[in-house]
């Protein structure tokens, strides 16, 4: 085992492909990098693995175990930030494996700049749009991924969508209680100037309000896409007073093509499937849970968003592209809804002062941290290391992304 980081060349090689930084690694990593350098210095038949983030000390443990089968030399990009892409260009070449995340563009002038020798791709993400699954599958390269992660200790499932869903709620629970507008109130020291009133950042509840026998409830949660992230959601909202819920896909009809539903029959089931028309008029909170392609690229538009109530508080965990921001920010403006809460934004991260949506002060912005736990991220990482092993070994991945369509 062998290792070279961005920023330290703890070995010395002939071509001299690495690109150096300054870089101040953890001492938890510098420390196993350490016992790395010390370990197998002979490069020769190893497979050359490069990785584009500091993964931790967990998953670097995983793959620096010596092996009578496999000798690996690690190659880490060890800054915080992502990596660089002339990087990644210089010093694929010749790569048997490859870990990467979401930052990192997988495509066509990347698989090229590897060669024939690359094997394996194992992206620490559950999505994978950033990587060009034709051009992996057309070279007979494997990828792996991170869908559902596991804890080696006691294989307890560290369920992802369970996390997400978490943060949905905060973000509804934010958005309708005017949380940012108090937030900055209190850290610009306005607080003692502001003039009480019964109704000052009174917003909708998220609760369910109390009804009369026989009435529908007062309040419906819609979801665009109704996978498992909705479904944790759901449970959630259950434990606030909500009973029913609407939801639409990405197979739904056509915003236009489909009337509205009037009424909402929960009389057979508290889980209805809906047009996007009719998720749009009766939604009370609003989860974009659903992926992104072609057919949902800005689905939530201008013409869906006229369509929701005054009332109504919009939630994106799944992809920014799903929503319009130009729209969305016209929208918050002209009081088309009352609030949005927002993981995710189309054009992230650069979502700087300027952009429509920081301006509104209904809309609650956090930076796509959905999944954002540090046992999740070590459990993310460890399997993304042993998808990759597995993937250099010839064995069946752990979890890998079902490529036969492509070829």
């Amino acid at each position: 085992m062998s290792t070279t980081s961005s920023s330290t060349n703890v070995e010395s090689t002939q071509d001299n492909t690495s690109a150096f930084y300054s870089f101040e690694p953890s001492s938890k990593t510098s420390s196993l990098l350490g016992r790395i350098e010390n370990g197998m210095r002979n490069t020769s038949n190893t497979h050359k693995i490069l990785i584009s983030r500091d993964i931790g000390e967990e998953a670097l443990q995983i793959l620096e175990q010596e092996r009578s089968d496999l000798r690996v030399h690690l190659q880490i990009w060890s800054e915080p930030n992502p990596a660089d892409r002339s990087w990644l260009l210089q010093n694929v070449k010749g790569a048997t494996g490859l870990l990467v995340t979401l930052f990192e563009k997988v495509d066509e002038e990347l698989l090229e700049a590897a060669g024939p020798s690359l094997k394996v791709v194992s992206t620490m993400s559950v999505g994978y749009d950033h990587i060009s699954l034709p051009a992996v599958a057309k070279r007979g390269i494997v990828l792996g991924y991170t869908p559902d992660v596991l804890t080696e200790a006691d294989d307890r499932r560290i369920d992802w969508y369970n996390l997400v869903a978490d943060i949905c709620i905060m973000l509804a629970l934010m958005a309708s209680r005017n949380a940012r507008i108090g937030i900055n109130l209190v850290q610009n020291g306005e607080w003692p100037k502001a003039p009480w009133s019964p109704f000052l950042f009174c917003g909708p509840q998220l609760s369910a309000t109390s009804v009369p026998s026989g009435t529908q409830p007062s309040k419906v949660a819609g979801f665009l896409g109704f996978g498992r992230i909705a479904q944790a959601t759901v449970r959630r909202l259950e434990a606030f007073g909500l009973k029913n819920f609407i939801y639409s896909t990405s197979n739904s009809p056509n915003l236009n093509t489909e009337p509205e539903s009037k009424v909402l029959d929960f009389s057979q089931s508290s889980q209805i499937p809906v047009s996007l028309a009719t998720l749009a008029a009766h939604s009370d909170v609003l989860f974009i849970l659903a992926p992104h392609n072609s057919s949902t690229h800005h689905i939530i538009s201008k013409d869906f968003l006229k369509r929701m109530k005054t009332t109504a508080v919009l939630v994106n965990a799944s992809r920014g592209a799903l929503v319009d921001s130009d729209a969305l920010a016209t929208a918050l403006k002209e009081g088309q809804i009352f609030a949005a809460g927002l993981d995710v934004v189309e054009g992230e991260p650069f979502v700087l002062q300027d952009h429509p949506l920081i301006r509104e002060q209904n809309c609650v912005i956090i930076p796509h941290i959905g999944s954002a736990t540090t046992e999740t991220r070590v459990a993310m990482a460890t399997l993304a290391a042993r998808n990759l092993l597995q993937g250099l070994l010839g064995e069946p991945l752990e979890a890998g992304v079902d490529l036969s369509k492509y070829t």
